[in-house]
């Protein structure tokens, strides 16, 4: 370490390194599509210009590769180097994109479970309706069938046919006022029902590509789902039913589609983009 720290710390050894196989700045920002301007930061052990994190470790990464030293063993160095600066920064955002997206989960769920108590009372006052309904009609039948036979003046003989043919009448009779208010309210109850299909069908469909080999991270719904470089030509579909964190190694080098619409570019060539997305605020990213 003291030999490195002579020659200008672990940014001085990288330039050695890279002085040694006689490899340009430039050769290495286009093998790696990382900036020369944050090529000559990290060597200049100037770590604030530097975007923190896994992205900082990527670089290092990178960089230790195209100039032949042991990319894990570098990376190493360099947290050791720095351990309170930006070689652990990322981390710590990380943890707070996370704790925002559990906020925001407990807040909706919460929301959901409000709106299933205000459909349900509804619904139960309906079924109360309707019990109560069904108790105070079946006592109506019942008087037709008592008054009935009693005014019949005839002789003793004749009552006696009469009351197999009477019931049958107030019977038909007693029906229509129960089947009335069964016809009438479940029109009522129905239409509350289907607004709840619409809401649980939402969902956010994000197709991303790479135009070139790019550092990406993404957090789907709260979990970490997506945390390397991505070759040209590769492509995700992700659905959404939340929100979606990422962040870009170069802005230009990925391009999105949500919910079929193309997607502006996040941001300029070789610029450390983070964005967020979700049902709400999609369409301000859309051309």
């Amino acid at each position: 370490m003291v030999a490195d720290r002579t020659s200008g710390g672990f940014g001085g050894k990288l330039r050695d390194a890279r002085e040694r196989r006689g490899i340009s700045l430039r050769q290495i920002a286009n093998a790696t599509k990382i900036s020369v301007g944050a090529l000559e930061a990290l060597e200049r052990n100037d770590i604030s210009r530097l975007p923190g994190g896994i992205f900082s470790r990527a670089f290092v990464r990178s960089y230790a590769t195209e100039v032949g030293l042991d990319p894990e063993a570098t990376i190493q160095e360099f947290v050791a180097e720095f351990p309170n600066d930006a070689a652990t920064a990322g981390t710590a955002a990380a943890g707070h994109v996370e704790d925002h997206v559990s906020v925001e989960s407990d807040r909706k769920m919460a929301g959901t479970f409000l709106w299933l108590i205000g459909l349900s009372l509804p619904i139960a006052g309906a079924v109360l309706y309707f019990a109560a309904a069904g108790r105070s009609g079946k006592p109506q039948a019942v008087p037709p069938n008592v008054t009935t036979p009693a005014p019949e003046p005839g002789p003793p003989a004749a009552p006696a046919p009469e009351p197999s043919a009477a019931p049958a009448p107030p019977a038909a009779a007693a029906v229509p006022p129960a089947i009335g208010p069964t016809a009438a309210r479940p029109p009522a109850i129905q239409a509350s029902v289907p607004p709840a299909a619409p809401a649980a069908a939402e969902k956010l469909t994000i197709v991303l590509s790479v135009k070139r080999p790019c550092y990406v991270s993404a957090s789907i719904d709260g979990e970490r789902t997506i945390e390397r470089l991505l070759q040209p030509g590769e492509r995700q579909t992700i659905e959404v039913q939340r929100e979606m964190v990422i962040t870009a190694g170069d802005a230009s080098a990925i391009t999105l589609t949500l919910n079929g619409a193309e997607a502006k570019p996040l941001g300029r060539t070789g610029e450390v983009v983070t964005a967020r997305f979700n049902l709400t605020n999609y369409k301000d990213y859309v051309r």
